[in-house]
């Protein structure tokens, strides 16, 4: 008779592991305020903020490195961050710009570059601007980047669409925010898989809520 499994595998270096984990990458949510929402042609609200606001529970949860964007606040042309997203990531202050490419913005670059991580999870609106100039510059000045697609949207599927393949083929690796949980949790019998069980459940609880398949809840 085959002993049951209970314990846990060994944990690998969480800040040298090639894949992503809470201790060696860092989130970053561009210009999600309601303007942006209002254009986004992809896939409705209540379907990308299924994946966003996953994101910033995952990031809040497991206490990864968080920047928070937003283009014309000051200005006075556009509204803050939707309160959706803000209201899970506590302490986390916008960072305000005027251009369309969050990589040009000093306060921004410089809060990349002080996390100290060189692996970057990426959703913004839309995906075809304010996620994928960021993602070709950063790419090319060395960082990983992780754009999460179920998070993000654009203009029109097509405009989508061609976004993911030009930051792909210029070396971007697209996850989606389900299995960006599962990449930090990795193993259900760690003591701190709870952190994933609550998010994961209040996901499809919120697939459910919006008339989608809710799948089976991780109890």
């Amino acid at each position: 008779m085959s002993t049951k499994k209970l314990a846990p595998e060994p944990v690998r270096d969480p800040s040298a592991d090639h894949l992503l984990t809470p201790e060696n990458s860092a989130i970053v949510f561009i210009d999600f305020q309601p303007g942006q929402y209002a254009t986004v042609g992809s896939a409705s609200a209540e379907e990308i903020n299924l994946g966003a606001i996953t994101l910033a529970k995952l990031a809040h949860a497991y206490r990864v490195p968080t920047i928070l964007s937003t283009v014309a606040v000051d200005m006075g042309v556009n509204e803050s961050t939707i309160g959706a997203i803000t209201d899970e990531l506590p302490g986390v202050e916008e960072i305000d710009r005027t251009g369309v490419n969050s990589w040009e913005d000093a306060d921004f670059h410089a809060a990349v570059e002080a996390t100290g991580r060189k692996k970057i999870i990426m959703a913004g609106l839309w995906t075809e601007v304010c996620l994928a100039f960021p993602t070709l510059d950063m790419l090319k000045e060395g960082y990983e980047i992780y754009p999460v697609i179920d998070a993000v949207g654009g203009v029109s599927p097509v405009t989508h669409e061609t976004a993911i393949q030009r930051m792909v083929q210029a070396g971007a690796q697209p996850i989606t925010s389900l299995a960006l949980g599962c990449e930090f949790m990795r193993n259900w019998a760690r003591d701190d898989a709870d952190l994933y069980r609550v998010i994961i459940n209040d996901y499809f609880r919120r697939k459910r809520a919006i008339g989608q398949d809710s799948g089976n809840l991780f109890r």
